[in-house]
């Protein structure tokens, strides 16, 4: 898949803003919204807000950290 560098302060492919949606993390990272939710329930994506309404949120910058986690140092 993709290369997660990143230029301009914000993830490659997903829209401007403080808190994405699991749907942005989905698009950006080329996967299936269950792969997703499978490593929520195993504790390996990143950390959300789950507001009221039960909608999940990621901010922008745990998104980049947990990307920089999982950088190889090949």
């Amino acid at each position: 898949m993709g290369d997660h560098k990143r230029s301009g302060g914000g993830a490659r492919g997903v829209r401007q803003g403080d808190k994405l949606t699991p749907a942005d993390i989905c698009e950006d990272l080329e996967i299936a919204p269950s792969t997703f939710y499978e490593w929520r329930a195993k504790g390996r994506a990143p950390r959300c807000i789950k507001l009221p309404n039960g909608a999940l949120r990621i901010r922008r910058s745990e998104y980049e950290r947990w990307l920089d986690d999982r950088e190889d140092a090949a």
